[in-house]
């Protein structure tokens, strides 16, 4: 598979995930057009409110159209550019006013292909308990820990994690406890035979034990048993080392540009 394939799989995962889970909000957040897709949600964070060029025809006309739907809402949003891929609309950004949120928002799009078994065999955490969400229970708890693992405001939780996912083909919601608490979270999208990782988080007690990997392990071996052979999840630069333990490595670099602050 080439470089440009794998960066591929990773986009499309990504994009799907997105897509997918902000229908929790019931406020359809989602505009396609041009080649750009449009999240708009609200919600404190900005996964959920940003800008990507989906299509390899995406238009300047579809950014630009884009930019006026995210500026209309009135609300913070963020374009993101594949490094390489998307280069050919920093222009366009530039002169519709929006400024590199810098390096440190960089984000690390991961792809693991094939999936490394044994990589993920070794990392399985024999003091966690993980339980496939089944029901209302279940998903507080997720969303408890998601809350608490990330630090963010328990709406982000509500308004992507709900029941309705239980039902979605190709979707997993896991919750790892230790000891009968619940310490750690997951969650998996499938695209085609690719497995997406996301809503990886530990809360502060269980850190430093593996269980971040463990429950990466775990979403990435469901995808296995439903015949995937790719695995794709976005890391953060801490995060990174750790996925590569298991067999992920970056196929695509995102940059970050918003409104100058106090605009």
């Amino acid at each position: 598979m080439s470089a440009i394939d794998r960066g591929a799989l990773e986009h499309e995962n990504w994009i799907g995930y997105l897509t997918g889970v902000v229908s929790c909000t019931g406020r359809a957040p989602v505009t396609r057009a041009g080649g750009v897709v449009t999240i708009l949600t609200g919600l404190p964070f900005d996964w959920f409110n940003q800008v990507l060029i989906e299509r390899d025809g995406a238009t300047t006309p579809g950014v630009m159209n884009a930019l006026a739907l995210a500026r209309g809402q009135g609300q913070r949003f963020v374009v993101r550019l594949r490094e390489g891929t998307d280069d050919h609309f920093i222009p366009t950004l530039g002169e519709a006013g929006l400024v590199p949120a810098g390096q440190a928002t960089m984000t690390p799009g991961m792809l693991a292909f094939p999936i490394d078994q044994d990589a993920i065999a070794r990392h399985a955490e024999p003091g966690l308990d993980v339980w496939r969400v089944i029901d209302a229970a279940g998903m507080d708890a997720h969303r408890q820990v998601v809350t608490a693992g990330f630090g963010s405001d328990p709406s982000v939780a509500l308004g992507t994690v709900c029941l309705d996912l239980l039902h979605r083909a190709g979707c997993i919601v896991c919750v790892g406890y230790a000891g009968g608490t619940p310490v750690v979270s997951g969650l998996g999208w499938r695209t085609g035979r690719t497995i997406g990782v996301y809503s990886i988080a530990t809360i502060e007690s269980g850190r430093q034990r593996g269980f971040g990997a463990a429950m990466t392990a775990h979403v990435v071996t469901d995808g296995l048993l439903a015949g995937c052979d790719s695995a794709a999840l976005q890391a953060s630069e801490m995060g990174r080392p750790i996925y590569e333990r298991l067999g992920f490595r970056t196929v695509v670099r995102y940059s970050a540009y918003m409104e100058p602050v106090g605009v």
